[in-house]
C-alpha cells in the first residue's frame, strides 16, 4: 500500500512538471519571438530550465516533509488493522500532518490498552469461573456416582455457588455496562441519610456475627440528592462488605454523610487491617485482590465506576494496620 501511495505520489509529480515545464517554455517561446535573436535564445534556453530546478526543489521539499509521513501512517494503519496495535510513526511534516500523527498514536495507544485490558479480563474470568464451576462438578458427580447422598449438606455447597456465579457475571455485566457508559442510571430525589442507615441496617447481622460495630453519624435532617438510588445503595453496600472482610472482633465501620460546597461527601471508615501500599496503589483495578482476600476483586473497580456515572469521584487512604477510609463526592443536585 505505502509503495502504490509512493507510485502514485511520484506519477503525480511527474506529470505536473511537465505540464509546468510545457506551460513555461510556451511563455519563454512567446517572450523570445518578442525580443532580438541572441537574448532570445537565451531566454527560451534559461528560463524553462531554471523554472523547473525551482518547481522541482519546491516538490521535492514538500514530498519530504509531507508524503514520507503520509506513507508510514498507511504503513501504520495496515499494522493496526492486522491487529499489531503497538506501532507508533514519528510526529513530522506540517502541522496538519503532525497532529494526524499525535492522533493516530493516541489511538494506537488506547487500542492495545483496550486490548491488553480485554485479554486480561478473559483470563481473570475464567480463573475466577474455574473454581466454582470445579466445585459443583465434583459434589454433582459425586451424587451421581453413588460417592455422595444427595442431602442438604451435599446440595447446600452447591447452591452457595450458583449464588457465587450469579453475583459474578452481575458484577461483569454492571462493570462492563459502565465502563462503556451504557449503565443507564434512574435518578431520583434521594434521601442519603436515610439511604445509608438502611444500608448500614441490612449489614448489621454480619457485623454481630463478627463481632464489629456498624455507626451511621452526619446530618440530622434529610439530605436529598438526585441520584439512583440501588446504585447508591450497591456502592455503599460493597465498602461496608470491604470493610467487614478486614475488620478484626472488636473493630468499628463508621459511616458518615455530610454537605460541603462540592456536594455531599460519604465515607466509610474501619478500623480494620489496613492496606499496603502495593495494594492501595491497584485498589481500582479489576480482580486485584490483597492477600487473604475473599472478594472477587470487583467491589472497588464497580464503585468507582458508579460513583463517576454520578459525576462524582472516590478516594481511599489507608495504611497497614490503620484502617482504610474510602469518600465519595457526589456534585450538588437537588435541594433539600
Amino acid at each position: 500500500m505505502r509503495r502504490r501511495f509512493m507510485w502514485r505520489i511520484g506519477a503525480g509529480v511527474m506529470l505536473f512538471v511537465v505540464l509546468l515545464g510545457s506551460l513555461v517554455a510556451l511563455v519563454a517561446w512567446v517572450v523570445g519571438r518578442a525580443l532580438d535573436g541572441g537574448v532570445a535564445l537565451v531566454v527560451t534556453a534559461l528560463v524553462p530550465i531554471l523554472a523547473l530546478v525551482l518547481v522541482l526543489a519546491i516538490i521535492l521539499r514538500l514530498l519530504r516533509r509531507t508524503a514520507a509521513p503520509v506513507s508510514d501512517l498507511i504503513e501504520a494503519a495496515a499494522r493496526v488493522e492486522a491487529g499489531d496495535y503497538a506501532g507508533r510513526v514519528p510526529e513530522g511534516g506540517p502541522g496538519e500532518v503532525r497532529g494526524l500523527a499525535r492522533a493516530f498514536n493516541a489511538m494506537s495507544e488506547r487500542l492495545e490498552a483496550t486490548d491488553e485490558a480485554r485479554r486480561r479480563l478473559l483470563a481473570d474470568v475464567s480463573h475466577e469461573l474455574r473454581t466454582p464451576l470445579t466445585v459443583m462438578q465434583g459434589t454433582l458427580e459425586g451424587m451421581l456416582d453413588g460417592l455422595y447422598p444427595v442431602d442438604e449438606a451435599h446440595l447446600a455447597p452447591v447452591l452457595e455457588e450458583t449464588r457465587v456465579l450469579a453475583r459474578l457475571v452481575e458484577d461483569l455485566r454492571t462493570l462492563s455496562l459502565s465502563e462503556a457508559g451504557s449503565l443507564r442510571l434512574y435518578r431520583e430525589p434521594t434521601d442519603l441519610a436515610a439511604l445509608l442507615r438502611d444500608v448500614a441496617a441490612g449489614h448489621q447481622p454480619a457485623a454481630d456475627a463478627v463481632g464489629v460495630t456498624i455507626t451511621v453519624g452526619g446530618t440530622g435532617g434529610p439530605l436529598l440528592m438526585d441520584v439512583d438510588p440501588a446504585r447508591i445503595r450497591q456502592v455503599v453496600g460493597n465498602l461496608i462488605a470491604n470493610a467487614l472482610r478486614f475488620t478484626p472482633a472488636g473493630g468499628s465501620i463508621g459511616v458518615t454523610v455530610g454537605s460541603t460546597d462540592g456536594g455531599v461527601v460519604v465515607g466509610v471508615r474501619d478500623t480494620g487491617t489496613g492496606m499496603e501500599p502495593e495494594a492501595l496503589e491497584h485498589a481500582f483495578d479489576r480482580f486485584y485482590r490483597s492477600p487473604g482476600s475473599p472478594g472477587s476483586g470487583l467491589g472497588l473497580p464497580i464503585a468507582r465506576n458508579l460513583v463517576e456515572a454520578h459525576g462524582g469521584r472516590i478516594e481511599i487512604e489507608s495504611s497497614p494496620g490503620g484502617g482504610t477510609q474510602v469518600r465519595l463526592t457526589l456534585p450538588p443536585s437537588v435541594d433539600a
